[in-house]
């Protein structure tokens, strides 16, 4: 019988549901349709397509923009048993070779490649290929309204002619409505599905610092990594000359950071990153170069020492902190050098009027004072329904005023206008300013001209920012960057809704608004997550993979909770797999066991753990049953112990535990199966009839009694 798409997710990722809109993608990609899928960053884009590439014969090909991304995709996917590779130039070629030999074998499920290498393939190859999707990961990249434009993104619409007929998802965190037109044109995409689903990162704490000082910005730095000496964190800067000196400043000063820009030779960007990924710097400081490469989950805060060009990059750097789904801080230094620096880049763009344009919203946000999310979202066309308490704003809220009015005012000249104004012109309208492009368009004769000459132009750029970040106007680019009115506009001027405004504050050059960090308290054991962690790092040190491919930060707190001790115990925590557990049981459950024992409030015996216990009861005649009630424990927990007596040499009555047929049963399955050290190919050969902790019990004796000794030990999957 055939897997759900459930089932594939818990049997290979470790997770009981799908979240967000993730089931609908999938189901759409199952019926063969093209899709396009916004979700923020941490998401979990990369579930999409991950599970029907399982769930369908072939492979799936994947297009990525950098090494590194496919790199840390690949290694957590092998780290699941998943039969995955990539094919980018930093192969060698007995390395292709292999790649190329699974993909023969049908022995492949994923492939990665950059679109460089994807595009330099023999079309006649891909044609002979058994390909199931081509998903393209940072789509965004495709559209010249886009902010990581990359040229090489807007060929791969020959590749998908090249697969025939194959269905393609384009999946981005960052793109308007501007952005998601021109992707769809441009990959040639055939009548696709949209599913955006909510942008709101919740456990990020978001924040602005304004015209704060280089040499304080330095030390507010420095004092918050030193506050939080476990968090990881990024610095992103301007320019490189920045990055380094930002970097130099904290390692001077007792912390491990280092310097990440396009200017580095690839080697060491390449050691300055994989030290980050394993947790041996603290903090990178970088350009926006570090943006798509890195993909560590449990990155805790994120800082802007520059002010970002856009709020699409914006949103997608401060999506580096919190992928795990844990409390996060970010913080955005503001100050009118950037701003400066910004416009001139922006004017001499290929693209002057659209940098413009997405560097006066980024400054709106700067200078909100209304709730940072809201605008956020906004930008992303989600609306939230009210502030979100979890923002510099919301903690320190400016002062409200009647807004409607005012708002009306505007809207009307947007509307009388044709809603073919830009922002400037509303401005000059509401204002009653008699330039030459206003009276060429004849809108000096509109009668809301000059309605709002008693408020200061200054003020009105306010207003009209508010206007869009509370989503009663919006910008079309594409028609010469006009302001439009939305439906919620619609009802301001109909007197159907009001609204309100906050009074614009001049930023003060040196106000400093207080670091909050979101930081949890616990009462589990840090000596036991201490070592948990060391043990991870050993494991991820000798696989050759960043710690948080063996578990991210979040499953380490679910393993904290549960403190698992038999196998269905394990599959209980959040991102741990049968394959996961399987492999991992054997070294974490050692301290969990001991951790366990030196927790209980009775007298234990010296050197005792907890699978003693449970022999000593046993032999004093308490039945397996009675011993799980009597220690608060699943039945599987006292099998798991007895297994682990047997193994020690006590003597464990193992057929009348599991039972003479069953436990010959077990046997001739084994040796049928040829597979004595994982659990779940037995469980399934039985129809989930004999459960696990009697399957371990048996297999743990006949090993002892050398039935399998002539078996041979697999080695785990991988290409």
């Amino acid at each position: 019988m055939e897997s759900t798409p459930l089932e594939i997710l818990k049997q290979y990722f470790g997770f009981d549901q799908f979240r967000g809109r993730q089931a609908e993608v999938i189901a759409a990609t199952l019926a063969k349709k093209d899709a396009l899928v916004l979700m923020p960053t941490g998401g979990g884009k990369s579930i999409c397509f991950q599970v029907p590439a399982l769930m369908q014969p072939g492979f799936t090909v994947v297009i990525s923009p950098l090494i590194a991304l496919m790199k840390d995709q690949v290694d957590a996917l092998v780290a699941n048993g998943i039969a995955a590779a990539a094919l980018h130039s930093a192969l060698e070629s007995g390395q292709e070779s292999k790649v190329y030999e699974a993909i023969a074998q049908d022995r492949l499920k994923l492939l990665y490649l950059s679109p460089e290498k994807a595009l330099s393939l023999d079309p006649v190859w891909w044609q002979h290929q058994k390909i199931s999707l081509l998903a393209i990961d940072e789509a965004h990249c495709v559209s010249n309204w886009g902010h990581d434009f990359r040229p090489e993104y807007t060929q791969l619409a020959q590749l998908r002619q090249q697969m025939r007929g194959v269905p393609v998802m384009a999946l981005t965190a960052t793109a308007d409505k501007t952005t998601r037109v021109d992707i769809i044109q441009q990959l040639g995409m055939q009548d696709p599905e949209e599913f955006v689903d909510s942008f709101n990162r919740s456990n990020l704490w978001l924040e602005v610092a304004p015209g704060i000082k280089p040499t304080a910005r330095k030390l507010e730095i420095l004092d918050y990594a030193k506050e939080n000496p476990d968090s990881a964190g990024i610095i992103y800067c301007g320019s490189r000359k920045n990055a380094t000196e930002v970097a130099e400043f904290l390692s001077q000063n007792g912390i491990a950071a280092g310097t990440y820009h396009a200017g580095m030779s690839p080697e060491n960007r390449n050691e300055v990153q994989n030290q980050f990924l394993n947790d041996q710097l603290q903090v990178v400081c970088a350009t926006i170069a570090f943006g798509m490469g890195i993909d560590k989950s449990n990155v805790r805060f994120v800082m802007h020492y520059n002010m970002p060009k856009n709020l699409e990059s914006y949103y997608q750097e401060i999506g580096r902190a919190g992928r795990d789904g844990l409390p996060a801080f970010t913080r955005l230094y503001y100050h009118y050098g950037d701003l400066v620096m910004l416009s001139k880049f922006a004017q001499e763009s290929a693209f002057p009027e659209v940098g413009l344009s997405k560097l006066n919203q980024m400054q709106a946000f700067a200078e909100a004072q209304i709730c940072r999310r809201i605008i956020l979202l906004n930008y992303f066309s989600e609306p939230l329904s009210g502030p979100c308490g979890h923002c510099d704003v919301c903690k320190n809220p400016p002062q409200k005023l009647d807004g409607t009015q005012l708002a009306q005012m505007a809207l009307s000249a947007i509307v009388r206008a044709d809603q073919q104004a830009r922002l400037p012109q509303v401005i000059q309208i509401l204002r009653g300013n008699q330039v030459a492009d206003i009276r060429e368009k004849g809108w000096d004769r509109l009668k809301t001209f000059g309605v709002g000459r008693h408020i200061s132009e200054w003020l009105w750029n306010r207003y009209l920012m508010q206007m869009q970040q509370l989503g009663l106007i919006e910008i079309a680019y594409q028609e010469g960057f006009a302001i439009k009115v939305t439906n919620v506009g619609w009802e301001v001027l109909r007197n159907q809704r009001s609204v309100d405004f906050y009074e614009p504050k001049v930023p003060q050059k040196e106000d400093k608004i207080d670091a909050v960090a979101q930081k949890g308290t616990t009462e589990k054991s840090q000596t036991l997550r201490t070592l948990i962690k060391q043990k991870r790092s050993e494991l991820a040190q000798a696989q050759g993979v960043p710690a948080y491919v063996i578990f991210n930060d979040k499953t380490l707190e679910d393993l904290l909770d549960k403190l698992p001790i038999t196998f269905d115990d394990w599959l209980t925590v959040e991102g741990i797999s049968a394959y996961r557990a399987e492999n991992y049981m054997p070294h974490f459950s050692p301290l969990i066991d001991a951790h366990l024992a030196a927790k209980k409030p009775r007298p234990i015996p010296k050197g005792a753990v907890t699978h003693t216990i449970t022999w000593e009861l046993f032999e004093a005649g308490k039945t397996p049953e009675e011993i799980a009630m009597f220690r608060n424990l699943a039945l599987s927990t006292v099998f798991s112990h007895l297994a682990k007596c047997l193994e020690e040499g006590l003597p464990v009555p193992v057929l009348d535990l599991v039972g003479a047929e069953d436990l010959e049963r077990i046997k001739t399955a084994v040796l049928l199966l040829q597979e004595k050290t994982k659990l779940k190919p037995l469980f399934e050969h039985f129809n989930e009839t004999i459960p696990y902790d009697k399957l371990r019990l048996a297999v743990t004796y006949w090993e002892l009694e050398g039935v399998f000794s002539e078996l041979s030990m697999p080695t785990p999957g991988g290409v």
